[in-house]
């Protein structure tokens, strides 16, 4: 009986396991990837870590997804965190958990994870085509029968799985070419927009501040000077404004308010562990104890240097007042910053600089069970190519694997 014949489009995470699943069912498997070497994005995930995914419970999983989260429940009942866990360890790719759960190569190395990955999809038997941009999808009586590149070369297939990503760093190869193909099937985009992306804030502080990561503080959002949510991890000031994983898992409400004309603010506690009574008892004892330092030398034992100046002018505290000269009121306004250092958002940096891409192929046109298209026979779609996005904590890639696991073994049994 002659092979069935899959073509993958996109050497992303998802493309490269459903590659490498297709062909382990038997099919006949050709990856076309339009960059010379497959992978790119994945290099540069997790800080060039690479956040494989996380130890969290399937339900936990589905509700970092919101409200498309429930589509994802067959890929990731079927192919689980613990089933990639056991997957990457196949390969020789250890791994361990950090912080918030988050699951990471032993060797903290993405090429690591890229190299296995290349390595068992040649074990496997598939054939690669790189520096290949795909023009259009060849469909037939409401059936796809193959794709036809930007050199007119056509390539014949039984089954093609859409795996481009979305058009979040372009210079890895995700420019949004899936969501030409789907729509040229019949399917409808959900606008894309950026996910987990920095933020853009007003006046020169974040500027001033540049460079400087803050651990364990926590983040609210603040709409119209009201609390609309919150985050406890790491930031990081930019040039431009603030980022870091609690800034990026914050930023996609961010991003809808901003486009609705709303006005933010993230207020950031700088010393969330204390709450104002213990922070004043403390401060107290410290200009009490060291009475007769400066005010600027006193904050040193706060604050990171950096932070310093800033800190003087918010608080209008003259810097060379001696800490027992320091009066009530002055305390109190300190306190307060301290408790509560706001900065205005302004908006988010460019849909090319976020780590995901928000929108895509309406997931109610596709089959959850098979990834494969409600409209046209043979067609399948895998990872961020889809309208699904979750925040930051292994989540996203663990999808892109698990729906390109789903796709792979589909197409090639169907």
């Amino acid at each position: 009986m002659e092979k069935r014949t899959v073509i993958v489009v996109g050497g992303g995470a998802s493309g490269l396991m459903a590659s490498g699943q297709a062909s382990g069912q038997g099919a006949k498997t050709l990856l076309l990837e339009k960059m010379h070497r497959p992978g790119r994005k994945l290099g540069i995930t997790g800080k060039g870590r690479c956040n494989l995914t996380n130890v969290a419970s399937l339900t936990e999983f589905i509700s970092h997804f919101g409200s498309n989260g429930i589509f994802l429940r067959q890929a990731f009942h079927r192919f689980s965190n613990d089933d990639l866990v056991a997957f990457f360890e196949d390969l020789g790719v250890p791994t361990v958990v950090e912080r918030g759960g988050r699951i990471f190569p032993a060797s903290g190395q993405a090429r690591d994870v890229i190299d296995a990955l290349m390595e068992w999809i040649g074990r496997q038997g598939v054939t690669i085509r790189r520096d290949v941009s795909i023009d259009c999808l060849l469909i037939k009586g409401g059936k796809v029968c193959g794709v036809r590149d930007t050199e007119a070369n056509t390539y014949a297939a039984d089954a093609v799985i859409v795996a481009t990503g979305g058009v979040s760093y372009p210079t890895t190869g995700s420019t949004g070419d899936g969501y030409r193909l789907a729509q040229s099937a019949g399917h409808s985009i959900v606008p894309v927009r950026p996910a987990l992306v920095p933020l853009e804030t007003a006046g020169d502080v974040a500027s001033r501040l540049q460079g400087l990561s803050m651990r364990n503080v926590n983040i609210s959002v603040l709409v119209d000077g009201k609390k609309r949510n919150e985050a406890f991890g790491e930031m990081l000031f930019t040039h431009f404004g603030l980022s870091g994983p609690v800034i990026l898992s914050l930023s996609g409400g961010i991003r809808d308010v901003l486009d609705l004309g709303g006005r933010v603010a993230v207020s950031i506690d700088l010393k969330p562990a204390l709450d104002e009574h213990k922070l004043d008892e403390r401060l107290l004892r410290d200009l009490d104890a060291y009475g007769k330092r400066t005010f600027r030398t006193l904050l040193g034992d706060l604050l990171p240097a950096k932070l310093i100046p800033v800190c003087i002018t918010a608080t209008d505290i003259p810097p060379d007042r001696r800490g027992h000269q320091i009066t009530a009121r002055e305390r109190r306004r300190l306190l307060v910053w301290l408790k509560n250092f706001r900065l205005e958002v302004t908006g988010t940096r460019p849909l090319t600089e976020a780590i995901v891409t928000a929108g895509g192929v309406n997931t109610n046109e596709i089959d959850p069970r098979t990834m494969a298209s409600r409209l046209v026979g043979g067609l399948y779609f895998a990872g961020e190519v889809m309208d699904i996005d979750a925040d930051t904590g292994g989540y996203n890639l663990q999808a892109a694997f698990s729906t390109g696991w789903l796709a792979g073994r589909s197409a090639a049994r169907h």
